[in-house]
C-alpha cells in the first residue's frame, strides 16, 4: 500500500467528513479506509482526526496536513494532465452528471462514441435532476440548468433554453386555456411542480410586458424526476413548465399544447460545471468538446425561434 494512497485517502476523508463515504468513493472497503489512515497517521507521528462513534472531525494537526496533500495531489494531476497531452492518449475514468431530461437525451447518446474514440478512458454517469455537490461526490463534471449557487465553480455556458408551458389538450378542455401568468393564479390551475430537496414553494419566471416575474405556483403534483412531470401532463393531470427540447415532439404531434402564451417562460442557461482542480484534466476538456457542440446543435433545432 503507497503513501501516496494513504494521501489520497486521507484527503478524500477530509473532505467528505467520512471514512465510508471517502471509501464509497475511492472504491475500498471501510477496513481498507481506516488502516490507510492509520499507517498515515503513524508515518506522521500525529492524530489527522478525532473520532467518536458519532463522529468524525480534523485535528489542528490534520488541517494543516490538509492543505499541503491538496496540493500535492493537485500538482500530480497537473502533471499527470501534461503528458497524457503530450501523449494524446488519455486514460482514466470520468464521473459525470446531468439532470435527467438532460442526460437521457443529450449526454447519454453521446457516451459510446466518445468511449469509442478514447478506448482507455471509461465513464460513470449518473443522471438526476436533484443538485449535485461536485466537491463531496467527487465529480470531474456536471451539466446543469440555470445558474449554479457555488461561486468556487469553473462553468462553460452551452446555450441558452427555450421552456414552454404547456399540458394536454384534454386537460384544455378540462380547465380551459389560461391566457398568461396571472390566468394560472386566478384560475386556480393545477401545476406540476419539480422538487428539489429543501424547496419551500415554486416559482415560475415568467416573460411579461413589464419584464421577468416570478409567479408563485402551486400544485398537487410533486416529484423530483422532469420525466414524470412530462408524463402527467400527457395524462392531462396538469400544466408542466418544461424544456422546449424535451416536449418538442409532443408539441409537434398534438399530445401537449402551450398555455399562457402571452408570459411565456424565460429561457434558461445550459452550461457545464467544473471545479478548478479538473481544469487540466485533458479528459474532462474532451469530453466537454466532444459534447457541448453536439448539444447545442440539438437545442437550436428546437428553439422557437428555429
Amino acid at each position: 500500500m503507497s503513501y501516496f494512497d494513504n494521501i489520497r485517502t486521507f484527503v478524500r476523508v477530509y473532505e467528505l467528513g467520512s471514512m465510508s463515504a471517502a471509501g464509497r468513493d475511492l472504491r475500498i472497503s471501510p477496513a481498507v479506509t481506516s488502516s490507510r489512515i492509520a499507517q498515515l497517521e503513524t508515518h506522521l507521528g500525529v492524530r489527522l482526526f478525532q473520532r467518536t462513534t458519532r463522529n468524525l472531525s480534523p485535528t489542528e494537526q490534520g488541517k494543516a496536513f490538509y492543505r499541503s496533500a491538496a496540493e500535492i495531489l493537485e500538482a500530480v494531476a497537473n502533471a499527470e494532465a501534461q503528458i497524457v497531452n503530450l501523449t494524446e492518449n488519455p486514460k482514466g475514468s470520468l464521473f459525470v452528471a446531468a439532470p435527467l431530461g438532460v442526460g437521457r437525451r443529450l449526454i447519454a447518446p453521446q457516451v459510446a462514441a466518445f468511449l469509442d474514440e478514447y478506448p482507455e478512458v471509461s465513464m460513470r454517469l449518473r443522471l438526476t435532476d436533484r443538485k449535485v455537490d461536485l466537491t463531496s461526490e467527487g465529480l470531474d463534471l456536471a451539466f446543469f440548468l440555470g445558474q449554479p449557487e457555488d461561486s468556487n465553480l469553473r462553468i462553460r455556458k452551452i446555450t441558452d433554453v427555450d421552456r414552454v408551458l404547456c399540458a394536454a389538450p384534454a386537460y384544455i378542455e378540462r380547465r380551459g386555456m389560461p391566457a398568461d401568468g396571472d390566468a394560472l393564479l386566478a384560475e386556480k390551475h393545477e401545476c406540476l411542480n419539480l422538487r428539489f430537496p429543501g424547496a419551500t414553494e415554486f416559482q415560475w419566471l415568467l416573460s411579461t410586458q413589464d419584464g421577468p416575474r416570478r409567479f408563485r405556483v402551486s400544485g398537487r403534483f410533486e416529484c423530483d424526476d422532469g420525466d414524470v412531470l412530462t408524463d402527467w401532463a400527457l395524462a392531462g393531470h396538469g400544466i408542466a413548465l418544461k424544456p422546449l427540447f424535451e416536449v418538442a415532439d409532443h408539441l409537434k404531434s398534438g399530445a401537449l399544447v402551450q398555455v399562457a402564451q402571452a408570459t411565456p417562460p424565460e429561457p434558461i442557461q445550459m452550461a457545464c460545471l467544473y471545479t478548478h482542480r479538473r481544469r487540466q484534466d485533458p479528459k474532462s476538456r474532451l469530453f466537454m468538446d466532444f459534447v457541448v457542440g453536439k448539444i447545442a446543435s440539438k437545442i437550436r433545432a428546437t428553439s422557437l425561434d428555429g
